[in-house]
């Protein structure tokens, strides 16, 4: 249900309800389904898995529209970073000052502009643009099923390798960019489901709260809606046999 862009495209749209997620109870966890095997998370085994993909299909395809219009065609990277302990996927917490979906966990992203080329242009140029992180650097393996926000936009998830590097958040749209290990994510016991009732139907999401075990004060980043949905689809293209 949140918006996994920080571009002026992704602007809250009147409908939208203004709730604390972490308020809404938890329906159920998913412990029970298996975590991706640590040696199908190298490098070399994404990238055989994309070069070669399993037959599989999302979990998700998006959310129950907020409101009426057309929709429009929108980008994330999903960044893997190279670290030496282990993959780590790189996300944004979006500053304050944004008038949409301030303060929550996101993919650098947006919509698309009429010059992108195509979805891969996007999402480059968008990672780019929030967080600095250099387009040349990125090694692209592939894309993700198109995901369909509430506020009405196609998004495409691009997947990419790159090194650790020095990153320049635009502070205007970015208040901090974090990393979270890739075995959290494809760890389904570290999935929640959340479900409320609202505009006469029941909307379910999840959500992955992770807290830093490095970071002094214990802070917890609290990923859902679109973002979550989107990792979720991650992990079922990676657990897929």
């Amino acid at each position: 249900m949140s918006s996994p862009s920080s571009s002026p495209g992704f602007q809250r749209p009147v409908g939208i309800p203004s709730f604390d997620p972490r308020q809404v109870p938890i329906s159920g966890r998913d412990s029970h389904l298996p975590a991706v095997a640590h040696q199908a998370q190298t490098e070399q085994a994404l990238r055989q898995r994309f070069a070669k993909p399993p037959v599989w299909q999302p979990e998700l395809r998006g959310e129950p529209a907020f409101v009426e219009r057309p929709v429009a065609e929108a980008a994330v990277l999903l960044p893997l970073v190279q670290r030496t302990g282990g993959l780590t996927v790189l996300l944004t917490q979006r500053s304050a000052q944004l008038s949409s979906h301030s303060g929550q966990v996101a993919f650098p992203g947006g919509r698309t502009d009429p010059e992108d080329r195509d979805a891969i242009a996007t999402a480059l140029r968008e990672a780019w643009e929030e967080v600095g992180l250099a387009p040349q650097r990125a090694q692209v393996l592939g894309s993700l099923p198109v995901y369909t926000t509430g506020s009405a936009f196609n998004v495409t998830p691009v997947v990419a390798l790159v090194p650790p590097q020095p990153l320049k958040p635009n502070p205007q749209e970015v208040a901090q960019v974090f990393e979270v290990p890739l075995a959290f994510i494809l760890d389904p016991a570290n999935h929640q489901r959340h479900r409320m009732f609202w505009q006469g139907r029941e909307r379910e999401w999840f959500a992955m709260p992770y807290k830093d075990p490095h970071d002094p004060l214990g802070a917890e980043h609290f990923i859902w809606g679109a973002t979550a949905g989107m990792l979720r689809n991650f992990y079922r293209f990676m657990a897929a046999q």
